[in-house]
């Protein structure tokens, strides 16, 4: 545990990756490490969520991740006006068609945000002028190596800085621009993720480090309870990530449909699709995924462009959804990993991280007989 306690102040290394305030501060007072995903936030709205967080944690530590990519615009340097006029008509046709089909009547103008996209290095910028005006103990980027300007800005407020890797290439890249922290996301993982397994990804990424720095290393992908995080501490992590198991806890940004799905899914029910952001990343598999990843499909977007088409339409979808359309239900979807398998009831967050330690300290016990019979 100290490795983590002396880095960021985790009293129990759980790191808990949420979009949600409620999660993140839940899971910091309950002893673990709640991370706040900074990115779908506009700096205004970020500013709201970390002063909130701030007022709600206890004085227990938390952190936040932006996605900055790797010393490039995904933009190709265009504005919001040209991103738009970039956008396929045949692409919004396509969703408008898709939604209407499932009885949410849409136009493109409904299916097309104008908003700065999450993924340009402008909008990482200002949202890091906000966290930094908060007490986080850990900021983190994905997409690549943390820019020099994310680790130099850390270094000046004090603040660690950790990076999601998925393969050990990327976190020898990592450890040589200087971050504290490694996470070894395996392609379990909900969202943004590689193709090696946790169980592989983790000791090959601990044992290409070594000969460098010593860097602590968190595994991610797939785990959803405390006997799975005892495993991956006996591998040589020194703690785990988390994100999907916080999905089905009461204080989560998702809405009821999409929890009843998660309970109902197998760890088959999810899909490597690039039909929400341009990359491919783990989601529930839905009836949009089926449809985008079809043969009548015009193909995905690149990043930033599909993220503009599917964020909208995803909010309708959600809106229908909750609204009893029961023909909207088969296109809700929402990033999860494998794990969602091992999901059978809705928690509350605090109570799952109470269940990590007693699981954790039982998986611990147990291999103590083991060795001591």
């Amino acid at each position: 545990m100290e490795p983590m306690q002396s880095l960021v102040g985790a009293e129990f290394p759980l790191f808990a990756f949420s979009h949600c305030r409620d999660v993140v501060a839940a899971v910091s007072r309950a002893g673990g490490f709640g991370v706040l995903g900074g990115s779908s936030f506009t700096p205004e709205s970020l500013e709201q969520e970390l002063a909130w967080i701030d007022d709600h944690v206890d004085g227990k530590p938390y952190g936040v991740d932006i996605l900055v990519p790797e010393n490039q615009d995904l933009s190709g340097g265009l504005d919001i006006d040209e991103l738009v006029a970039k956008v396929p008509t045949k692409h919004l046709d396509f969703t408008v068609d898709l939604l209407t089909r499932h009885q949410i009547p849409v136009g493109q103008e409904d299916v097309l945000t104008r908003e700065l996209p999450a993924t340009l290095p402008e909008r990482g910028e200002q949202l890091m002028d906000v966290a930094f005006r908060h007490p986080i103990r850990l900021m983190v980027n994905a997409l690549g190596v943390a820019p020099p300007s994310m680790i130099e800005r850390s270094r000046k407020h004090g603040v660690p800085v950790g990076a999601l890797v998925g393969a050990k290439e990327h976190a020898i890249r990592q450890v040589n621009a200087g971050v504290d922290l490694l996470v070894a996301q395996g392609g379990e993982a909900g969202g943004h993720c590689g193709e090696i397994s946790t169980l592989v990804l983790v000791p090959e990424v601990i044992n290409a480090i070594a000969p460098i720095r010593s860097v602590p290393v968190l595994a991610a992908g797939g785990i959803m309870n405390g006997a799975q995080m005892a495993g991956c501490m006996a591998m040589g992590a020194a703690g785990v990530w988390t994100g999907s198991v916080w999905l089905a806890t009461t204080d989560s940004e998702t809405g009821d449909v999409f929890r009843e799905k998660m309970i109902a899914a197998s760890s088959r029910d999810t899909i490597r699709s690039k039909s929400r952001t341009g990359k491919p990343s783990r989601q529930l598999r839905s009836a949009w995924h089926d449809a985008w990843d079809g043969p009548e499909s015009p193909g995905a977007l690149p990043m930033p462009m599909m993220s503009m088409i599917s964020l909208p339409a995803f909010a309708q979808i959600e809106k229908a959804a909750a609204g009893g359309n029961q023909d909207a239900r088969p296109l809700v979807s929402y990033w999860v990993g494998q794990g969602v398998g091992l999901v059978n009831n809705i928690r509350s967050a605090g109570g799952v991280v109470q269940d990590f330690k007693e699981e954790f300290a039982a998986a611990v016990g147990g291999l103590i007989e083991l060795i001591e019979s």
